[in-house]
């Protein structure tokens, strides 16, 4: 993936965005990067893996590092995803701790600041959602995690990923916090996953939209086929061939719907995001598997993309 962006020295660093599932981390790295990479859904849980977006301009690189959310975990793919979102605390320059706009902090959010506590990477507190609240009601959130905490957090700031309201503050503040240095990357990169890694995400993404609560997160997608073709006019096409994976045959059911209906509202939906990535038509076609307990089984986990023994 390409942006128009012209190589500079100046900052360069990495950057992890963590947090308790759905409090917007997904949406925000898209907004801070300007393009969608990182599939949202309002399910909690939906990123599993570190996805790497990269952002430059005449200030210089910041390399953003998406994680799962931090949850307990209750089973393989959930060890996983724990593990994926804590591995990089000490091996980023930043951290931003992405909460929401309500004083009562969650267990999690308890655990998530013990562990802080004991990492050296500077950490950015960051009020996401403030759309959601009253102004007035923001400085209250603010006091409820900082007056434990002296001054253990480099910066705290309001935000809203779906408005975009202080995310240029937020942009600014990283930039001064990251170290001197020259870019990682080429100034035209956006992201260091491939067409196929994102097209699966998007394809899982509808899923988990249309699908609502009717089939939980044992989905994921696999891409068998990924081609580009000219066809007779001389113009492009990518023929993509995926299998939705799921852990039982009633889920099976679900997904297809009746006549096939899911499935292709699936297909239609996710065609169109990936044709907007790619600039190309897309032939897709989509098939559904059962792989009953796959969660739960490192073989399969690994030939899904989640490998849990290189996060040990």
């Amino acid at each position: 993936m390409e942006n128009q962006k012209t190589e500079t020295a100046g900052k360069a660093g990495f950057v992890t965005i963590i947090g308790r599932p759905n409090v917007g981390k997904s949406t925000l790295m898209n907004r801070m990067i300007g393009q969608k990479i990182a599939i949202t859904s309002y399910k909690p849980q939906t990123t599993r893996t570190r996805i790497r977006t990269v952002y430059t301009d005449e200030r210089g690189q910041i390399v953003f590092l998406d994680t799962p959310g931090i949850h307990k975990a209750a089973n393989r793919l959930g060890e996983y995803m724990y593990k994926a979102a804590l591995g990089t605390l000490n091996e980023v320059d930043l951290i931003l701790w992405l909460i929401e706009p309500r004083e009562k902090r969650t267990e999690m959010e308890a655990e998530i600041a013990a562990m802080l506590r004991e990492v050296k990477t500077p950490v950015l507190l960051v009020v996401n959602k403030t759309d959601t609240v009253k102004k007035e009601e923001i400085l209250p959130v603010i006091a409820a995690y900082t007056e434990d905490e002296g001054n253990r957090y480099a910066e705290v700031l309001p935000v809203s990923a779906r408005t975009g309201e202080g995310v240029d503050a937020l942009m600014d503040c990283i930039y001064r916090l990251l170290p001197e240095g020259a870019p990682f990357y080429d100034a035209d990169t956006v992201t260091t996953e491939t067409e196929r890694e994102i097209a699966a995400e998007m394809i899982r993404e509808k899923a988990l939209r249309l699908l609502q609560e009717e089939v939980p997160h044992g989905i994921a997608v696999t891409i068998e086929q990924f081609r580009y073709r000219k066809r007779g006019n001389g113009r492009e096409i990518c023929d993509i061939e995926a299998s939705v994976i799921c852990e039982k045959n009633s889920h099976k059911g679900i997904i297809i719907g009746k006549g096939g209906e899911m499935l292709r509202k699936i297909g239609m939906a996710a065609r169109q995001d990936i044709e907007e990535m790619l600039q190309v038509q897309v032939n897709l076609k989509l098939f559904v598997k059962v792989r009953k307990d796959w969660k739960d089984n490192d073989l399969q986990m690994k030939s899904f993309g989640y490998d849990i023994k290189e996060l040990r």
